[in-house]
């Protein structure tokens, strides 16, 4: 057989597509933030992770545009070798110090991060504990950690006994390394950081939380999960991204100064790839002094998605509870959710189409993410025509 046959064979997309209903890989021509420009008209956008819609902010913009006038387009090498610059080492001690921890790592994507810090930590006779609906960085991570005989073993999504079941069916001996998402990207919920944290300390298990969606969405001014249940400094090590909060593009790692170093000098995802653009990180750290500076824009962004969530609720959709700038709308079914997302696109609101097998059988749902930067109006009209699609495609009554 041809290796590319299961290409020709692969049809899903091209039979949603001749239907006009596919999501993916449109096009933004403009963005500023809560209303972007798509094929040649506006639309609300209710599926960015623009937390608190500092893409389109005037500092954030200004210090990408100097970065590129100083250091130019690239760095032309990896951290390891040629690729650092006193930017990137200026935004690690930055980070560091807002995150209440000793050091911080810079990654070139949030995905390598994930992937990066599994793999230089986690060896051969050590044990990977991670959550079943995890982010595919730390999937890709445990992949990785496999292929080196470490023992891998998932728990159900967000259930702390079965976390518990599990580690008392391993060696108490054996060092072990905990993965979590702080704030879960599908469905908003956050993790029972306490019991975790009870669990590990009795299991002889460090923890690495995925804050992705977390960082300047909640805790203290927006510092995460750890933050958001006064457990700084017992979680030993926390990872994001800039795509999402900070506007711009790179992941990090927080932790123990002897920790990060380690990952500094063994993490394959860092050695062998090119540094954080300068523009990248000049973003990122306007962004972090943006929220430094303006931390009430955490409480707008969680009020604004307060709004939505209470107001599909009121409605009958069946909505995921929580309390983070996710709000996902269960329709349980992928024709249903292609025709759902059609329909808001033409009434003008864009959000996020997850089907299976990326969400189990009966979860197919529309993400809706909120920003800071969401007006009122925006937000009582997506409501409003969720309510309009959800009467007329029988999903509410």
């Amino acid at each position: 057989m041809d290796l590319f046959q299961k290409c020709y064979d692969f049809t899903r997309a091209d039979e949603v597509r001749a239907q006009g209903v596919y999501p993916y890989f449109r096009p933004v021509e403009e963005n500023e933030g809560p209303v972007v420009k798509l094929e040649g008209r506006e639309v609300i956008m209710a599926g960015s992770n623009n937390y608190l819609g500092l893409t389109a902010h005037p500092k954030v913009k200004e210090a990408a545009i100097k970065a590129i006038e100083k250091y130019g387009t690239g760095c032309s090498g990896s951290r390891y070798l040629t690729g650092t610059i006193d930017l990137h080492v200026e935004l690690e001690e930055k980070l560091a110090k807002f995150m209440g921890k000793e050091a911080c790592l810079l990654f070139s994507t949030g995905f390598q991060t994930g992937q990066g810090v599994i793999q230089a930590l986690v060896q051969r006779g050590e044990i990977l504990v991670s959550d079943k609906d995890n982010h595919a960085s730390i999937v890709a991570g445990t992949l990785i950690a496999r292929s080196v005989l470490v023992d891998v073993v998932r728990f159900k999504h967000v259930d702390m006994d079965d976390l518990e079941r599990v580690l008392n069916k391993l060696d108490k001996e054996k060092p072990k390394l905990i993965v979590s998402d702080g704030v879960f990207s599908t469905g908003g919920e956050i993790v029972d950081l306490p019991r975790l944290v009870e669990l590990a300390k009795a299991n002889n298990a460090r923890i690495l939380l995925d804050d992705a969606h977390a960082v300047g969405v909640i805790g203290e001014g927006g510092r995460g999960t750890a933050s958001e249940f006064g457990l700084v400094d017992e979680v030993d090590l926390t990872m994001g991204t800039f795509s999402k909060t900070f506007a711009s593009l790179g992941g990090f790692v927080v932790g123990p100064a002897k920790v990060i170093d380690y990952i500094k000098h063994h993490s394959p995802a860092l050695i062998f790839s090119a540094s954080p653009t300068p523009s990248s990180v000049a973003a990122a750290m306007a962004a972090l002094e943006v929220l430094e500076e303006q931390p009430e824009l955490v409480t707008k962004l969680i009020n604004n998605a307060e709004r939505v969530r209470r107001g599909l609720m009121e409605a009958g959709f069946n909505v995921i509870p929580g309390r983070t700038g996710i709000v996902p709308v269960i329709v349980g079914d992928d024709q249903l959710a292609f025709t759902f997302w059609r329909k808001l696109y033409d009434a003008g609101i864009f959000t996020n189409v997850f089907i299976s097998p990326g969400v189990p059988q009966g979860r197919q749902m529309l993400r809706t993410s909120y920003m800071a930067t969401h007006e009122p109006e925006h937000l009582d009209f997506v409501v409003e025509k969720f309510i309009e699609v959800g009467k007329e495609l029988g999903v509410i009554e």
